[in-house]
């Protein structure tokens, strides 16, 4: 079992930044990929920003140049910094880790862009 706590949200007017972290505890090993969803609502969850294991990464085409992924593996822990900040950007952000196939998501983080 894999254990993540992501946090980091908050209000930002457009323009702004923020930076979600996500730590992942219990069985670690073995994780192959680390990444950030968004959940608006009426939307369906997609994929912001993931990084595999080999340090790869990649990301959705409307956060490209304003999000970057990056890894402390010390700390166990995954960054989102985002820049540039749009109201199309208001979601709830969930952590989600793959070890052996099988996807582990945190509680979600709130990100609201006021214009």
């Amino acid at each position: 079992q894999v254990q993540l706590v992501d946090s980091g949200g908050g209000l930002v007017q457009a323009g702004g930044s923020l930076r979600l972290s996500c730590t992942a505890s219990g069985s670690i090993f073995g994780i192959s990929a680390n990444g950030w969803y968004r959940q608006a609502p009426g939307n369906q969850r997609e994929l912001v920003a993931q990084i595999i294991s080999g340090g790869s990464t990649n990301y959705a085409d409307s956060v490209k140049g304003r999000f970057t992924i990056s890894r402390d593996n010390a700390k166990n822990t995954v960054y989102l910094q985002m820049n540039s900040l749009k109201p199309e950007d208001t979601a709830v952000y969930y952590c989600n880790v793959v070890r052996y196939s099988r996807e582990y998501w945190g509680q979600g983080t709130q990100v609201t862009v006021s214009s």
